[in-house]
């Protein structure tokens, strides 16, 4: 739950809202929705994304529903607080790509007066708190939780787990990488995969 409007005018500052939860749990669809409210309240809006996020598109962000806003894609968090010149709200999506500075870059612009929506994923395919997100989730005013449905058990899912052998931290992807899973489902195949690699590695010392 978050509100819109301060009751102290005199003392109105900007504020920050993280919208946070696993893939394919609706964070870039509620963060888009939220900025086009704002835009048909005729506020002045700026949307970012990380230029490394080119999945769907370059300059626009898009949810898994297609739905879309323009955006600018920025290479470093800093440009976000030198592009951000005059305006009401800022969208981040994808935050858990950015440097550590988006911490700061988000309270900056906060203490400016401006609203800032940020989303991003929670945690990593290994279930690790992923990147800058924590401390966004403890300096944000309001932190909106959604979650996925798990493919497994159809249960709630806020679990990304990966289903290739990459072990790269960062590896963009959609259904063919990625399933959504609840917490007693990704234990289960966590425990598949270490198994897997121990039956390798007993295979290799049999043929030694």
């Amino acid at each position: 739950m978050f509100l819109e409007n301060t009751v102290n005018h005199t003392e109105q500052f900007g504020w920050i809202e993280v919208i946070c939860g696993s893939m394919f749990s609706g964070k870039t669809e509620e963060l888009i929705r939220r900025l086009k409210r704002a835009q048909f309240a005729k506020q002045k809006v700026e949307i970012f994304k990380p230029a490394v996020d080119v999945r769907y598109d370059e300059e626009k962000v898009v949810s898994h529903d297609s739905n879309e806003i323009r955006s600018t894609p920025v290479p470093a968090s800093a440009n976000i607080r030198l592009l951000a010149d005059d305006v009401e709200v800022v969208g981040i999506d994808e935050a858990q790509f950015f440097d550590d500075e988006i911490v700061a870059v988000c309270n900056d612009l906060a203490n400016r007066g401006v609203r800032v929506i940020v989303a991003g994923l929670d945690m990593d395919f290994k279930g690790n708190p992923f990147g800058p997100m924590p401390a966004l989730m403890a300096t944000a005013e309001y932190v909106t939780k959604v979650h996925a449905v798990c493919t497994h058990t159809g249960n709630l899912a806020h679990y990304s787990h990966r289903k290739t052998a990459n072990e790269d931290l960062v590896m963009l992807g959609e259904t063919q990488e990625y399933e959504p899973l609840s917490r007693a489902a990704y234990y289960k195949a966590m425990l598949k995969t270490e198994v897997a690699k121990m039956d390798v590695v007993e295979e290799e010392i049999k043929d030694e």
